[in-house]
């Protein structure tokens, strides 16, 4: 049994790849102190500030917060694996491999920072509407971030002595042959980016697509934009089509146009043309539902004579850009309209044509 004891001491006292399997023990219970310490960081401190930041009405500090909240919680980790390989007395190569795991984890916690802070400065940028659209600032904060996951994942393999280089370089004669095979992507990735910029259109607009599509813009993507048809079917269109069709964007118009022709019966005398056309005049002029500006001028004229009627020509704008809302000011101006015409015993005209039959006597 001496014996036994006396192997076991030795073990002990040799450790494992020469390490005292006391100093083992303690630093794993530094380890374990730290992750305690850091539970007790989170549920106390953290959620301490969490609570005084939502008092205030400012959104930023919030958003700084939320972003901080996942590295802040590791940072204990990284200290209490950084005392405990401090506190062994590691042989050379494992001194190498702790220097390196420390150094990995630093690296890891500062990307990691750098990576959440993304966000509280995306929604600042959200705040330059006028300037960034909304869709352009999502993509930009896509690719940042991919951007330095990359970065930060190269760095830590640059410590353990796996050569980035070399792998980029392969990277990039693969990007090369794919983008030859890929000229559609990089054209529909590239008028992507236009659109955004240029503010062509933006989620909710309502547009037209010479010969492709009308409807409601949905999503604008990396690739494609997603647009709802009126009957309420998606459609995908790839972006390179808003380069090579004309889009029309009725979302920002400012008004709606009004274009009607109405004729009237040849047998309207003069007086009875001038009233009614200063009628449909004036009730246009004196309504709220219609612009006044010479910029959208209003017209109620005479137009010509045509094969089966007097023609007046009414031009005019309304003042609203919601399709139900122009449809009823239509439907008032066309009731009004019918109504002026028959007090002023006059009659609307339709095509007719008249037949001579000759009789042989």
């Amino acid at each position: 049994m001496s014996d036994f004891l006396d192997l076991f001491l030795s073990v002990w006292n040799e450790g494992v790849f020469g390490i005292d399997l006391n100093n083992v023990l303690i630093g794993i219970v530094i380890l374990f102190i730290f992750v305690f310490f850091r539970s007790l960081f989170s549920k106390i401190i953290i959620n301490r500030i969490k609570s005084l930041v939502k008092k205030s009405k400012n959104k930023i500090d919030d958003e700084v917060l939320e972003a901080f909240d996942g590295p802040l919680r590791f940072f204990p980790i990284v200290i209490g694996v950084y005392i405990s390989t401090q506190y062994i007395d590691l042989n050379i190569t494992l001194e190498s491999f702790a220097d390196n795991l420390n150094r990995s984890l630093i690296t890891i916690q500062i990307f990691w920072l750098i990576y959440k802070l993304i966000d509280p400065l995306s929604f600042l940028a959200h705040r330059l509407g006028d300037v960034l659209t909304n869709d352009l600032i999502d993509w930009g904060v896509r690719i940042l971030k991919f951007l330095i996951f990359v970065i930060g994942a190269a760095a830590v393999l640059e410590l353990w002595g796996i050569k980035v280089g070399p792998i980029l370089a392969g990277l990039g004669l693969l990007s090369v042959a794919v983008a030859l095979g890929a000229q559609d992507l990089f054209k529909n990735l590239i008028s992507g980016i236009l659109i955004l910029l240029e503010k062509r259109f933006q989620n909710g607009d309502w547009i037209k697509v010479e010969n492709i599509v009308e409807g409601v813009v949905e999503k604008i993507g990396f690739r494609s934009t997603l647009i709802r048809r009126f009957d309420s079917s998606p459609v995908m269109v790839p972006n390179f089509n808003f380069a090579e069709n004309a889009v029309t964007n009725f979302s920002n118009m400012k008004s709606r146009r009004i274009y009607w022709t109405i004729g009237l019966e040849y047998r309207t005398t003069h007086d009875q043309l001038r009233i009614i056309r200063d009628q449909i005049e004036e009730y246009i002029s004196s309504s709220g539902d219609f612009v006044k500006s010479s910029e959208q001028p209003l017209f109620v004229r005479l137009e010509k004579f045509s094969d089966s009627s007097i023609d007046i020509l009414i031009y005019c704008f309304a003042t609203t850009t919601v399709w139900g809302e122009w449809l009823k000011i239509k439907e008032e101006l066309a009731l009004k309209i019918k109504s002026i015409v028959e007090e002023n015993n006059a009659g609307f005209a339709f095509p007719s044509q008249s037949i001579y039959v000759e009789k042989n006597t």
